[in-house]
């Protein structure tokens, strides 16, 4: 099994500080902030500034944070309701080129990004009650309540991603 979570990341994580005791209700309410610290992050901006280190741009990390939220509301739906736990992995940077992250406009990002987040709170709210767990092709067993950290952590260090592209970018225009 693939190392994840805080054993790949750290408790707290080594780069955004997300802390992995949370109780799932407190990852919730993290995932539920996400549109608005994101929107308060790409106020002004083009959305397309880059880091030298980051692949993405602001907004494709938008869109990379939908995407996730959107396929663990789906997998955790689809085994509550239909008992389908088997979750295979999907290659991100596929996903990516495939939808064009760098070509999505930031306001639409944002507002996929808002749906995503109210399907989700509802899946896995729904999945929490139910006690739902998943059989992840590399992570093995992953109940709803390890889903809910990891999604609140995945967005979580984005936002910490897009700050940094947002510090050098600004760094670069003042030099």
């Amino acid at each position: 099994m693939e190392p994840w979570g805080a054993n790949l990341y750290g408790d707290p994580c080594r780069d955004c500080g997300y802390v992995w005791s949370l109780t799932p209700y407190e990852a919730i309410r993290q995932v539920e902030e996400l549109p608005g610290r994101f929107s308060v992050l790409l106020e002004g901006r083009t959305g397309s500034e880059r880091h030298p280190e980051l692949a993405w741009t602001p907004a494709a990390y938008v869109s990379h944070v939908t995407d996730n939220l959107r396929n663990w509301a789906e997998r955790l739906a689809g085994a509550r309701l239909a008992g389908a736990d088997h979750v295979p992995g999907y290659d991100q940077d596929l996903l990516a080129r495939a939808r064009r992250y760098d070509e999505i406009a930031p306001a639409a990002a944002l507002w996929s990004l808002r749906g995503a987040v109210d399907a989700w709170v509802e899946s896995v709210s729904a999945a929490l009650d139910h006690q739902v767990v998943l059989r992840h092709a590399a992570r093995g067993i992953q109940r709803a309540e390890d889903v809910a950290r990891n999604n609140a952590h995945d967005g979580t260090h984005h936002v910490w991603d897009v700050q940094r592209i947002l510090s050098h970018w600004d760094r670069s225009l003042s030099t």
